[in-house]
């Protein structure tokens, strides 16, 4: 009797700590936060970006490992991202030359006075970089945004948002390349978007489904409750004709995953990621992760995305999925914005089942993470607005091409193959003259002989004067269409008004 009451307490005990949490608000630096797909960094220099408002690099150190520190020297606080990885696998500041090692410690500072005089200066806590714990899991590289002993005990505790199937080494999970973007809009926005399956065949009319055909009914029941640090999820019913079951899983602070089990067995999975970079900005990173069914067979996927392909072709194709959505949540961010600090369900308007997940994730946004994200001290969000320029939203070199190493390395073979292909046209064309020119001197002679003048000019030039142009026509079409393609790595502007 006295086991069992006391084991009654426990649970009783348990239930109380589990609601004490919840009513805790959702602690934002205290999470992990994927900022970049490793295979795609560039390891011979450091990479500036931001998390939170914090303003972070990212660099490869001697070991070989990721390493974040605050973008900030700390001897004139000038930016360590405009710096260099040294042959050593130190940091250094080309300012002045200070070096910093994998764990932020000054290990040179080369104007002291004496070997004496630098020791003593390297070892004072000041000369030291802010650094904050990282890992790789996954492909990706994960930040913790807190500094100091406490927080990497604390980043040890907590495991990133990662893709369970990707760890039980199963060949039957296949997983597409990763996708990186900078967006023009918050992540609240940007996670909104997607706990929004309504708008998909509206908004990406054409590559999924139709704006005409598929925009139907279809309830959101909701199939886990709202927790502040595990997040909530919804179930779409109906679904479509073939699938058993689709359910959208919000995992605070950055992660939705997108499950779609068809009747076959397989799955779909749709790992989205969204970190907050600063103020009106997101970095989303995501990838599709396919399970095939008891026969080996893999199910569909994203449209074309769905298709085997090289990373930097994925990369580029994604502006025509992404730059669908992106005026919409960029202009939508900036009429709230403008309407003040009135309740999101006030300000809008959202009578139908469809808008369930949407309205929990503002409840819980408001309710269990405190209505915002707490910005670094240093960011001034009224200060820091998005661009106003509708064409500046399709960028794409900014927002990911100059961050991304494969697509660099396509670019220059692209730009190389289209200017071998004009070399390639000129020298064809030059062939044919040459052919054709031999062939009239061949008949000029032959007519002089025969002396009469008629004969050779009215004959056509001859097959290999033909195939030397046609193949410079050929050459000249395909470095054109080279070149007009290799402008996806620079800017991909859309208009749902052209979109039929």
């Amino acid at each position: 009797m006295t086991t069992q009451t006391s084991l009654q307490g426990d649970i009783r005990d348990s239930a109380e700590q589990l609601k004490e949490e919840e009513k805790e608000l959702f602690q934002w630096t205290k999470q992990w936060y994927p900022v970049a797909v490793v295979d795609f960094l560039d390891p011979s220099r450091p990479h500036a970006m931001q998390l939170l408002g914090k303003d972070i690099v990212l660099w490869r150190d001697g070991s070989r490992q990721w390493r974040c520190f605050e973008d900030a020297c700390p001897h004139r606080l000038v930016p360590l991202s405009e710096g260099r990885v040294e042959s050593d696998g130190t940091l250094l500041c080309a300012y002045h030359a200070w070096r910093f090692d994998a764990e932020g410690n000054c290990v040179s500072i080369p104007q002291s006075k004496d070997q004496e005089t630098e020791a003593k200066h390297c070892s004072n806590k000041k000369s030291c970089a802010v650094t904050y714990p990282t890992q790789e899991r996954q492909g990706l590289l994960w930040v913790w945004p807190e500094s100091g002993q406490a927080a990497q005990v604390e980043s040890q505790l907590r495991t990133p948002r990662i893709i369970p199937e990707l760890e039980e080494g199963s060949d039957k999970v296949v997983q597409l390349s990763w996708n990186i973007r900078d967006l023009p809009y918050g992540w609240d926005f940007f996670m909104e978007n997607i706990a929004d399956p309504a708008h998909v065949p509206v908004s990406h009319h054409g590559i999924v489904g139709s704006r005409y055909k598929d925009a139907k009914y279809y309830d959101m029941p909701n199939i886990r409750e709202i927790s502040t640090q595990e997040g909530f999820s919804f179930a779409i019913t109906p679904t479509a004709p073939t699938i058993e079951q689709s359910v959208n899983d919000f995992q605070p602070p950055c992660h939705m995953r997108i499950v779609s089990t068809f009747k076959d067995g397989g799955k779909v999975i749709l790992a989205l990621y969204a970190s907050p970079t600063r103020p009106g900005w997101c970095r989303h990173i995501g990838c599709q992760v396919f399970v095939k069914n008891e026969a080996g067979k893999r199910p569909p996927g994203l449209g074309f995305f769905g298709l085997p392909m090289p990373a930097w072709l994925t990369h580029v194709l994604a502006s025509l999925f992404l730059h669908q959505d992106a005026v919409f949540l960029h202009y939508q961010q900036k009429n709230l914005s403008k309407r003040g600090k009135n309740r999101w369900l006030d300000t809008v308007y959202t009578p139908n089942p469809q808008d369930k997940m949407v309205i929990a994730f503002r409840q819980w946004l408001d309710k269990r993470a405190g209505g915002d994200i707490p910005w670094d001290s240093g960011c001034h969000p009224k200060q820091i607005l998005p661009e106003q320029d509708k064409q500046k939203l399709f960028d794409v070199w900014a927002t990911h091409t100059q961050h991304c190493r494969v697509c660099q390395d396509a670019l220059k073979n692209i730009n190389r193959l289209s200017v071998l292909a004009y070399v390639a046209a000129i020298v064809c064309f030059a062939l044919g003259v040459m052919v054709d020119a031999r062939a009239v001197a061949i008949k000029v002679a032959a007519a002089s002989m025969e002396q009469t003048a008629t004969s050779f000019l009215t004959v056509a030039p001859p097959v290999g004067f033909w195939l030397a142009l046609g193949s410079a026509i050929l050459f000249v079409i395909g470095g054109y269409l080279l070149k007009k393609f290799s402008r996806l790595f620079y800017i991909y502007e859309f208009e749902h008004a052209h979109n039929d």
